[in-house]
């Protein structure tokens, strides 16, 4: 069941009555669930349930409730399984012929969707971009051609190469940072990758839970003159030759590397 993602307000009557009335709580943390249940006076008794223990944890939780213990299943915030524990227990409790129920409720990517100001109509959902720099750039430029905003989770220390790898991989795309959702110091940063980034790198630090949302392809004015005349004509002008790849990038909605690889492809000629 959904559980608040900062403001402790953000939980429905029926979680509350849920947790009340379950037998047992399987949280990731349970001194971070304790403060929500002590918020509510919800007495039902925890217990862990995270990335380190899911595997045994699972075959204990689904033992008990096949002995008719009846189980709330709650990540630390927002929708257990979104890009949290608790695949294991619920695949393994329907495969044990046992009933489940999603208790609906707060979800960072859906708050974030909601005030990004970005398209809404369809929407890909990629989880945490990767840790390491190669593997994320990959994601990114398999997604270029989606037609779907794009959003991810993505740790404070890495926001900003996150950033520089978007412009890389995506171009001009219009971007969301949103930092903090229902929180004290809630934030949203609107503009391109390297606008956004430029405003994190002035800071001291970057703290706080971070979605990250892209825009579709912006509606620039069509062009057709060919990407290796287009950088050529700029270079002509006296603009070095990655500026004007990086330009033509920016103004045609594309990466550096797809521009790069262009010029690349027509000098192999």
């Amino acid at each position: 069941m959904a559980t608040p993602i900062g403001n402790l307000e953000d939980i429905t009557f029926r979680a509350v009555r849920v947790l009340k009335e379950a037998d047992l709580i399987a949280c990731e943390d349970t001194r971070q669930t304790r403060k929500l249940l002590d918020r509510y006076g919800i007495g039902t008794p925890a217990v862990s349930y995270h990335e380190h223990n899911e595997a045994e944890r699972s075959q204990e939780l689904t033992a008990k409730l096949l002995d008719g213990v009846t189980v709330a299943l709650v990540s630390d915030a927002g929708m257990p399984l979104i890009s949290d524990p608790g695949y294991r227990l619920v695949r393994a409790a329907i495969d044990s012929g046992i009933r489940v129920e999603a208790v609906p409720g707060a979800s960072a990517v859906l708050t974030a969707l909601a005030a990004s100001g970005l398209a809404t109509d369809s929407f890909h959902f990629g989880g945490f971009l990767p840790a390491k720099s190669g593997q994320r750039l990959r994601t990114l430029e398999a997604l270029k051609d989606e037609t779907a905003t794009l959003i991810f989770y993505e740790a404070p220390h890495r926001i900003v190469d996150a950033l520089a790898a978007v412009e890389e991989a995506l171009g001009n795309r219009p971007v969301v940072v949103a930092r903090e959702l229902t929180k004290m110091h809630e934030e949203l940063l609107r503009g391109t990758a390297a606008q956004i980034r430029a405003t994190l790198m002035a800071r001291e630090s970057v703290k706080g839970e971070i979605t990250l949302l892209i825009g579709k392809r912006t509606g620039a004015a069509e062009d057709d003159t060919p990407l290796a005349e287009a950088v050529e004509a700029l270079m002509a002008q006296g603009m070095g030759r990655m500026e004007a790849i990086k330009t033509v990038a920016h103004r045609r909605g594309l990466s550096k590397r797809d521009v790069y690889g262009e010029m690349e492809r027509v000098k192999g000629r």
